[in-house]
């Protein structure tokens, strides 16, 4: 086992594939192993080069390997499919990544520690709740409006279709109906109450997270979009601001040759969580109701003053928030809003 220098693993729930090489490149190694056995191999293999690919449970695998002293490298995984030869499968996976990770310009995903994807679980929670919520409202008010009881459409518009199904004594909703509702209704505070517990859970969070509260100072960024805070863990791997939003997908998509640049829409790449919060704090910064008092507002004015279509102005609200916060964590500044003109 001395001459494994490189391994590349395909992780799964119980049955791993490992592939190993040597100095030269020479597989030394093809097995599938089981998670216990998985464990007592590395635990007894020199330190080497590990390379896995970023998935659900990698993270943990990384932290686990690190500790047996393995040098240990998360690779995304549209960056190892060009690696895989022929047919796909768990073997050829190993060996891809295996290949990938030796790779001297690959890019590599920083492994994050437990309180990071603790704080993400939080977030990804409020966000299925959030759904769900959805869900319900729109039952509910579908249901109701088929007997001719109508609401305007957003949440705070519910009251008046939960006073009915709460009255008994109301005649306009037939008792059937107000029990076959009567759970949705249950469900839907239930729901609200656990929402706003995990709310206070990330206020808490955000306010012992220094990095968060540097996000939250620009505008438009809210603690809940200070998730960046969490999802980044090493800033410095971007090499400029614009790299960082191209990561969130807040770029244009690119079609270019011969010496012709061709633009289209935004690339949508990354993650579509942190791209949707950055959307809905510009968005908030674009209403009428709202007073306009930094250069953020200026800018996106002059923009909808041009005949720009509002969404496309968010967007481009969004994709200048996401390099602001990129120079906030890289640099360990805040935002600070210009003088004003004299």
């Amino acid at each position: 086992m001395e001459e494994i220098t490189t391994v590349g693993i395909d992780l799964a729930k119980s049955i791993f594939h490992v592939h190993a090489v040597d100095k030269a490149g020479a597989v030394v190694l093809q097995k599938a192993f089981k998670r216990r056995r998985l464990i007592a191999f590395f635990q007894k293999l020199p330190p080497c080069l590990i390379g896995l690919e970023a998935c659900g449970s990698a993270h943990h695998w990384g932290r686990t390997l690190q500790q047996f002293g393995h040098d240990v490298r998360l690779i995304p995984p549209t960056y190892v499919k060009p690696y895989v030869r022929r047919q796909k499968n768990d073997a050829a996976d190993a060996a891809a990544i295996c290949e990938a990770v030796t790779r001297p310009t690959m890019r590599f995903v920083p492994i994050k520690i437990e309180e990071q994807q603790s704080a993400l679980m939080l977030h990804r929670a409020r966000s299925l709740l959030l759904s769900q919520r959805t869900a319900l409202i729109c039952a509910i008010r579908g249901h109701m409006a088929e007997l001719g009881l109508i609401a305007p459409r957003a949440v705070r518009n519910m009251k008046p279709l939960l006073d009915v199904l709460a009255d008994g004594d109301d005649e306009s909703l037939p008792p059937l109906a107000r029990d076959a509702l009567a759970p949705l209704v249950a469900q839907l505070a239930h729901i609200d109450i656990q929402i706003a517990r995990l709310d206070r859970e990330l206020l808490k969070w955000h306010r012992d997270n220094p990095v968060s509260q540097r996000l939250a100072s620009i505008p438009g960024v809210r603690p809940v979009t200070a998730a960046l805070a969490a999802s980044v863990t090493d800033p410095s791997m971007f090499a400029s601001a614009r790299e960082f939003s191209a990561f969130l997908g807040l770029t244009p998509r690119q079609n270019s040759t011969g010496g012709r640049t061709k633009l289209g829409r935004i690339s949508k790449m990354g993650d579509r969580y942190l791209r949707t919060l950055l959307v809905s704090g510009a968005v908030s910064l674009l209403s009428p109701k709202r007073k306009h008092t930094c250069a953020l507002d200026a800018w996106a004015r002059n923009l909808i003053e041009k005949d720009k279509p509002i969404k496309l102005v968010a967007i481009a609200l969004a994709n200048k928030m996401a390099r602001i916060a990129w120079a906030i964590m890289a640099r360990g500044e805040i935002f600070r809003h210009p003088a004003p003109a004299v």
